[in-house]
């Protein structure tokens, strides 16, 4: 039985070693962390300050990437290291993940709205868009403040692109837990033992194998495997047990009609944390409203940019191409 400890200090047992996580070198270089073009200050409504980096040429069209549950910036590092050559990559660590600070408001989908609607004030010129792009949470993000901020989708997004992601009912749609979800769904309160409660997570090559199965594709590779864990395990405790509890009740059914752009969903075949079911539902809710440009499943687990990078970075430089049509039909 997992027991509660210490918030505060299960996070300063943990804080020697994150930084680290965060910056390893592997020998597939596209996942190595690069260093930053500029680094924007960003503070929201309630004075939190967040990590917010920019990356390529300042005059570039700009793809902003928002990142899911217990991740940082660095998860973003395939795409980061792909289009920075040319576009203004703006990435970002949320509230309380990375070197993000926690502030004072807790988790909720106005809270990911908000601070989302502070980034895009810090980081877009007036009348400039962006492509948007959100994988597993940070899809939640973007669809929460679509619903809370209809009136901006049109002036700060082009096309939007959602990963991996989900709207609601994520625990009793998951078939992460080992044998037990293999066979009836997650009761909400096993999903709150298991992922709310704050302890340090461990590495190691038995940790790995665990999360290629449960967390990735069978022909994930060894540094794929390993960057993925090392990013999680960067959060701090408290953080991924708070957010976890938070993502139990999230709520967000029918918000992704509001993203009123070209929007693509794109889910992974193996995704055992947020299956397909959830994909397919946002990408229904954007057909009836007329804004699906594409549904695409490729052959990963949850971790879709770091699995099938090439793949997925193929689909977003599509998915530019689309949005820069749009812009020009609207200055025409």
């Amino acid at each position: 039985m997992l027991v509660k400890l210490p918030e505060a200090g299960v996070d300063a047992l943990t804080a020697p070693f994150r930084p680290g996580l965060r910056s390893r070198r592997y020998r597939t270089a596209s996942l190595n962390t690069p260093r930053p073009a500029e680094i924007i200050p960003v503070t929201t409504r309630d004075g939190a300050k967040l990590r917010v980096h920019a990356y390529g040429p300042a005059d570039g069209e700009v793809i902003v990437l928002a990142h899911g549950w217990s991740c940082a910036i660095e998860y973003w590092n395939p795409q980061i290291n792909a289009f920075s050559g040319e576009y203004r990559v703006i990435a970002f660590d949320q509230r309380g993940h990375g070197e993000s600070e926690s502030g004072t408001r807790p988790f909720s989908a106005d809270q990911l709205a908000d601070d989302f609607s502070d980034i895009l004030d810090a980081v877009l010129a007036p009348g400039q868009r962006a492509v948007l792009v959100g994988h597993s949470m940070g899809g939640m993000t973007i669809q929460a403040w679509a619903r809370k901020y209809p009136e901006q989708v049109r002036f700060r997004a082009s096309a939007v692109l959602l990963a991996t992601t989900a709207a609601r009912q994520i625990p009793t749609r998951a078939t992460v837990i080992p044998i037990l979800n293999d066979v009836i769904p997650g009761p909400e309160w096993l999903a709150v033992a298991l992922f709310g409660t704050p302890v340090p997570l461990p590495g190691g090559a038995a940790v790995n194998l665990i999360a290629k199965h449960r967390l990735a594709n069978p022909a994930a590779t060894r540094d794929e495997v390993r960057f993925g864990v090392s990013i999680v395990r960067s959060c701090r405790p408290s953080v991924r047990a708070a957010v976890a509890r938070g993502l139990v009740k999230l709520d967000l059914h029918g918000a992704a009609a509001n993203l009123t752009v070209p929007t693509t969903v794109i889910a992974g075949s193996y995704d055992k944390l947020l299956p397909e079911v959830h994909s397919r539902e946002i990408a229904d809710t954007l057909a009836e409203a007329g804004y699906l440009d594409r549904y695409s499943v490729l052959p990963t687990g949850h971790l879709v940019n770091i699995e099938a990078a090439h793949a997925f970075n193929i689909e977003l430089h599509r998915v530019i191409r689309v949005a820069r049509r749009g812009t020009m039909a609207t200055a025409v």
